[in-house]
């Protein structure tokens, strides 16, 4: 599968009018669109429309009920699968859930977390993080009308739901089975990772959150059984793997979850031009449990979290906090030399924390290069964009798409002019889609977007006849002798596929003997189509090349 996600307004609109860009989607290959949420929001800020008012009505400016019902028919005759967002852990304040229970019904009121003690609210707050500490710090809020301390662990305004109530499991249960009946055939967990909460603990990666995913999917397999979960859950590696089954839950969890590490490595890489911390931490990355797979992506709606783990900086030579300084430094343009155009989101100065919003494109250095009218640097940024294309498609899993990436959609400088976008710099890379660069990118193969669409497009078209990359092998990160390079091998009956990316502006002569203890004297490169023979003592690698080798046919 090759998915891409988007904001339905901002791609085309509305929910209809998505219709009119089937073509474009089919172009490109795409097979699983991920609608950003679509549900009816509170007004106002909504968190992105994370902050659901009504779980069966659809925002009034993108559509109806019966235009998810429409497209995901229309979906379905071009082979393209609808993914929904579902907000595990919370509604919004002006959810009918949280007007009743405000209005004193004590069944609502067991749907939330309300507590009428402050001291008690400290007990919870000394083990808690806070995820917007510039503009929700905390993780409760008091609310006069409920009569007490509500647990927002995201907003003021975001209302934690208590899944230790058996009715807040039977009315998710409703509604998955609800929407699967208009068509939805994959549920994003959104926030899957906060909704078990427990006094003296971070509240994160609990234990019972995967015995209630369980217990939620053997529900659906009864009565839409082709619905697939896929669990935003953005931790560490160690209890990443959790969230696609292990021990009795194996196999029985989500069907996909995010590979948050990759795409924090690759972006490190790029920045560092070295791939040894990369080496190390996707090494040491679990394998996921059969039947499972990874949705692989360098850029999506959210901003960056540099989830580098000491221990792997450590071993990888690096200072952690140090490191992570150095990213965000380099990705919002303050590190002296860096490409990249990214601003910083949610500085936290208690931990150093400083996470990067910003577009593929712009952090990759196409926006600086452009402005500066410099051919070489855009070639360079183009380079840069297509190689992290082509790792998150030759990783295996499901590889996703942000809209606009395909054409190299820079930063919207103009995202604070929405008041209701203002205090919240993420919008920077949520753009709306530009039909005219997309038509002239299609048209203009040469210009740096025309370079980027028809190189993804060519990838993803290699990848479709590539056996290697099927879901059920793994990709084994193999020890590179320069580290400017990173190295990939995957197994498979037909064949020995390794990868090579130069992550690096310098042409790169690689010891030959690397890739013959892996491959033999010959191979096949994918991405060009040529033979190689293997047996010379160096191969030249030029900057940002990316090479995709298969034993594959060859005796």
């Amino acid at each position: 599968m090759i998915g891409y996600a988007a904001y339905a307004d901002r791609f085309a609109g509305t929910l209809s009018g998505i219709v009119d860009h089937l073509d474009h989607l089919e172009a490109l290959g795409v097979t699983y669109l991920h609608l950003m949420p679509f549900l009816e929001p509170r007004p106002g800020d909504s968190d992105g429309g994370y902050a659901v008012a009504d779980h069966r009505a659809v925002r009034p400016d993108l559509g109806s009920v019966a235009d998810v019902e429409s497209l995901t028919a229309q979906l379905r005759r071009h082979g393209i699968s609808l993914v929904m967002d579902l907000v595990v852990n919370h509604v919004a304040a002006e959810h009918d859930w949280a007007v009743r229970a405000r209005a004193g019904e004590q069944r609502y009121r067991d749907y939330f977390h309300i507590l009428a003690d402050r001291h008690e609210v400290d007990r919870w707050e000394e083990s808690l993080p806070e995820v917007f500490p510039d503009f929700a710090p905390g993780n409760f809020t008091l609310d006069d009308a409920a009569g007490g301390w509500v647990r927002t662990t995201f907003n003021s305004w975001q209302w934690d739901l208590n899944w230790a109530d058996p009715d807040v499991f039977c009315e998710f249960v409703d509604l998955m089975a609800w929407w699967a009946n208009k068509g939805v055939e994959v549920f994003r967990l959104d926030a899957i990772a906060f909704i078990w909460k427990e006094l003296g603990t971070s509240c994160q990666n609990r234990p019972q959150v995967h015995d209630i995913t369980q217990a939620l999917r053997q529900a659906m397999r009864i009565v839409a059984p082709a619905v697939a979960f896929k669990a935003e859950a953005i931790v560490g590696p160690t209890d990443l793997v959790g969230y696609l089954g292990t021990d009795e839950h194996s196999g029985l969890v989500a069907d996909m979850a995010y590979h948050n590490a990759l795409m924090v490595h690759l972006w490190s890489a790029l920045a560092a031009r070295d791939s040894s911390l990369a080496e190390v931490a996707l090494h040491r990355f679990p394998d996921k449990p059969t039947g499972t797979t990874w949705a692989t992506y360098a850029r999506c709606h959210d901003d960056i979290g540099w989830a580098i783990d000491d221990p792997d900086a450590r071993d990888a030579g690096l200072d952690p906090v140090a490191h992570r300084r150095f990213l965000s430094d380099f990705y919002s343009g303050q590190f002296p030399g860096s490409f990249a155009r990214g601003l910083v989101f949610q500085e936290n100065p208690a931990t150093g924390d400083r996470r990067i919003s910003g577009s593929l494109a712009s952090l990759a250095g196409l926006q600086a290069a452009l402005e500066a009218g410099d051919p070489a640097r855009t070639a360079d940024a183009v380079a840069r964009i297509l190689l992290l294309h082509t790792a998150i498609l030759g990783f295996g899993g499901v590889p996703l798409l942000w809209m606009g990436d395909e054409i190299g959609t820079l930063n919207d400088d103009s995202w604070a002019r929405d008041p209701d976008h203002a205090g919240d710099n993420r919008w920077v890379h949520r753009p709306r889609m530009d039909w005219r660069a997309a038509d002239e990118a299609r048209e203009h193969p040469r210009s740096a977007a025309g370079r980027i669409w028809w190189g993804i497009r060519h990838v993803i078209g290699v990848r479709r006849a590539t056996p290697e990359l099927d879901t059920a092998a793994e990709t084994v990160v193999l020890l590179s002798p320069d580290t400017r390079i990173m190295m990939w091998g995957r197994d498979h009956p037909r064949g020995r596929m390794v990868q090579l990316y130069n992550l690096s502006e310098q042409v790169v002569w690689f010891p030959m003997h690397a890739l013959r203890q892996e491959l033999g004297d010959r191979a096949t490169e994918l991405l060009s189509g040529f033979q190689y023979d293997l047996t010379p003592a160096v191969l030249r690698i030029d900057p940002f090349q990316r090479l995709w080798f298969t034993t594959r046919g060859l005796p």
